[in-house]
C-alpha cells in the first residue's frame, strides 16, 4: 500500500514538475528564435546568434532558480503545513505558483514576440497552437494533479464520492410564514413540510393523493404524523427525537423548493449507466477552460497576432486563469467568473467581430452576455421588493 502512495506521489509531481518547465523553455526558446530572425534580416552588425544565446541562458538559470529556490520549498512546505496552507485559507497555493511563475511569463514573452515583430514590420511566427496546446495543456494537467491527487487511482472509489451541488431528496429550506395563510399552489417536484396530516393514509385508501403526501412520498422518507402537527424523528438541525410542532405559537413550515428526480436506468442498457467522479475530474478540467482556450486562439489569428488587439486578448486571458487558484466547488468561482472572465471577454470579442468579423465564434460572445445578464438577476435583482413574492411560476 506504501509502495502505491510513492508511485502515485512521484507521477503527481513529475507531471506537475513538466508542466512547469517545458513551457517555459518552449516559448523562451521561440522568443529567441523570433529575435534572432529580426536582427538577421534587419542586417544588423554584429552576430545574430549572440541575442539568441544570451535568451536561452537567462530562460534555463531562470527555470533553476525558480524549481530550486520556489518551488521545492513549497512543496515542502505544502505537505508538511497542508492544513495552514489549504484547510483554512481554501486556496490552492501549487496552482497560484504556477500561474504565477510559469503562465505569467509565457503570456508575456508571447505578447513581447507580436511586440518584436510588428515594431520590425515582420511576420515570423504567430505561435499558432502554441499557447492553447502547450501552455493551457500543461494548465489544465496542474488543475486535473492537484484535484485527483486525493483519489485513489485503482479499484472503486469508496465510500462513493458525489458532487455536492447533486441535488437530494432531504427536506430542506426551512422559513416562516404566517400560522393561518391558506397553502399556494404546489407545482410536481415541489415538497413541503406542513402539509403531512393523518389524512393522507384516508386520501390514499379512497385512491387520490393530497399534494402534500404526494410529494413527501416521493422523497423516499415515510413520515407519520402525530395527532397535534409534530413529525416525530424529523430534526432540522441535526438532533434525532427532537419534535417540532405545528402550532400556530411556533408553525415553521417548508417553504416551496424544487428538486429535479434522479433517473435510474433499468433493462438492458442499465451496463451503460455509469459514473465515477475521478473521470469526471478530466472532464471538468477541460470544460473550465474551453472559454479562455478559444480567447487565446482569436489571438493566434495572423489579422489579430500582428495588431496590438493581442494585448487585451493575454492580458485578459491570465487573468480568467487567476480562478484556477480558488477551490474547485467554492462560492467565489461565480462571481470570479462572470469579473474575471466574462464581463471582459464579452467587451473584447465585441470589438474583435466590430473590427476583424468572425474571429471568434459568435457562441461564446453570447454564452459571455447571457451569463453575465442571468448572474445579475437572479443574484440582485430579483432580490428587490417588486420581485419578492410568494407566488410559484
Amino acid at each position: 500500500m506504501g509502495s502505491r502512495k510513492v508511485v502515485k506521489l512521484a507521477l503527481c509531481e513529475v507531471l506537475q514538475f513538466n508542466a512547469l518547465v517545458v513551457p517555459l523553455l518552449v516559448v523562451m526558446q521561440k522568443f529567441a528564435a523570433v529575435v534572432w530572425h529580426v536582427r538577421s534580416s534587419a542586417m544588423l552588425s554584429g552576430d545574430a546568434s549572440t541575442p539568441y544565446w544570451l535568451i536561452v541562458a537567462v530562460s534555463v538559470a531562470y527555470v533553476t532558480t525558480v524549481a530550486l529556490l520556489v518551488w521545492v520549498p513549497m512543496k515542502y512546505l505544502v505537505f508538511k503545513k497542508r492544513r495552514f496552507l489549504i484547510g483554512r485559507k481554501k486556496w490552492r497555493p501549487v496552482a497560484l505558483a504556477y500561474v504565477v511563475l510559469s503562465t505569467l511569463p509565457c503570456f508575456a514573452f508571447l505578447i513581447a514576440s507580436a511586440e518584436v515583430q510588428i515594431s520590425s514590420g515582420l511576420r515570423h511566427d504567430a505561435f499558432t497552437e502554441l499557447p492553447v496546446s502547450l501552455v493551457l495543456l500543461s494548465l489544465i494537467c496542474i488543475d486535473i494533479t492537484e484535484r485527483i491527487r486525493q483519489c485513489r487511482l485503482t479499484g472503486q472509489v469508496h465510500p462513493p464520492q458525489r458532487d455536492a451541488d447533486i441535488p437530494s431528496s432531504l427536506l430542506t429550506g426551512v422559513g416562516p410564514l404566517s400560522p393561518r395563510s391558506p397553502q399556494p399552489a404546489v407545482a410536481p417536484g415541489v415538497v413541503m413540510l406542513g402539509q403531512v396530516d393523518g389524512s393522507r393514509e384516508q386520501n390514499m385508501a379512497n385512491g387520490r393523493q393530497t399534494p402534500g403526501s404526494r410529494l413527501v412520498h416521493s422523497t423516499g422518507l415515510n413520515f407519520r404524523s402525530d395527532p397535534n402537527g409534530t413529525i416525530p424523528g424529523l430534526s432540522l438541525s441535526g438532533n434525532q427525537g427532537r419534535q417540532y410542532s405545528s402550532a400556530p405559537v411556533a408553525q415553521l413550515p417548508i417553504l416551496p423548493v424544487y428538486y429535479p428526480p434522479q433517473y435510474v436506468v433499468s433493462g438492458p442498457l442499465r451496463f451503460l449507466s455509469a459514473s465515477d467522479s475521478r473521470a469526471e475530474v478530466f472532464v471538468d478540467g477541460f470544460l473550465f477552460w474551453l472559454d479562455t482556450v478559444e480567447m487565446v486562439r482569436a489571438a493566434m489569428h495572423p489579422v489579430v497576432f500582428y495588431s496590438r488587439w493581442v494585448f487585451p486578448i493575454y492580458i485578459s486571458s491570465y487573468l480568467s486563469i487567476l480562478r484556477v487558484v480558488v477551490m474547485p466547488g467554492s462560492t467565489l468561482l461565480a462571481t470570479l467568473g462572470i469579473a474575471l472572465q466574462d464581463i471582459p471577454f464579452l467587451f473584447i470579442r465585441i470589438g474583435l467581430v466590430a473590427i476583424f468579423g468572425f474571429v471568434t465564434p459568435l457562441l461564446y460572445l453570447l454564452k459571455n452576455l447571457l451569463l453575465s445578464l442571468a448572474f445579475f438577476y437572479f443574484n440582485f435583482v430579483t432580490k428587490l421588493r417588486i420581485f419578492n413574492t410568494q407566488s410559484l411560476f
